[in-house]
C-alpha cells in the first residue's frame, strides 16, 4: 500500500469514496445529505492524500493545513490499517499537532482516534444542527 498526495485526476474517485463511506457509516444522517460536490468544493482548499494499492484507492484523508485540521479520513476497507497509515502520513506532514471534529454518534471513529493518542478538548454543536461533535487533538 502506498500513501501519497492525490493527483488531480483522482479527485473524482476520492469524492465517490467519500460519499460511499459516509452513506454506509453515518447511519444517523439521511444518505442524501452526503454529496460529491461537498468533497470537491472543500478539496480546493485542502491537501488530499490517498492510500492506494493495485491502482485502487482504499482511503482518503484531507488536511486543511492553515489549522492542521484533519477534515476528512474515510476508508473503504477498515480492517487493514489503511486509516492508521493515512493518519500517520498526514501527521508526519503537518506542522504541529493535528486536530479534528468527530460527530458524537460516530463512536467507532472516536475509539480509533483515542487509540491513536487524540484527546477530547471541546464539545459543541454547529448552528442549525442537531448533531453534537467533539473536537479531538493529538498533542505533538
Amino acid at each position: 500500500m502506498e500513501v501519497r498526495r492525490a493527483r488531480s485526476d483522482e479527485l473524482g474517485a476520492c469524492a465517490d469514496l467519500y460519499v460511499r463511506v459516509l452513506r454506509e457509516t453515518f447511519t444517523w444522517l439521511p444518505p442524501e445529505r452526503h454529496k460529491r460536490d461537498d468533497f470537491l468544493s472543500a478539496a480546493k482548499e485542502e491537501e488530499i492524500y490517498v492510500a492506494v494499492e493495485g491502482g485502487r484507492i482504499l482511503g482518503i484523508a484531507a488536511l486543511f493545513r492553515p489549522q492542521n485540521f484533519l477534515h476528512s479520513l474515510y476508508v473503504d476497507d477498515r480492517t487493514r490499517g489503511v486509516g492508521k497509515a493515512l493518519l500517520d502520513h498526514v501527521a508526519a506532514h503537518a506542522e504541529g499537532p493535528l486536530s479534528l471534529k468527530v460527530q458524537a454518534p460516530n463512536v467507532r471513529a472516536q475509539a480509533f482516534y483515542r487509540r491513536e493518542g487524540f484527546l477530547c478538548t471541546e464539545h459543541g454543536r454547529d448552528p442549525g444542527s442537531d448533531i453534537a461533535w467533539l473536537r479531538l487533538v493529538r498533542p505533538g
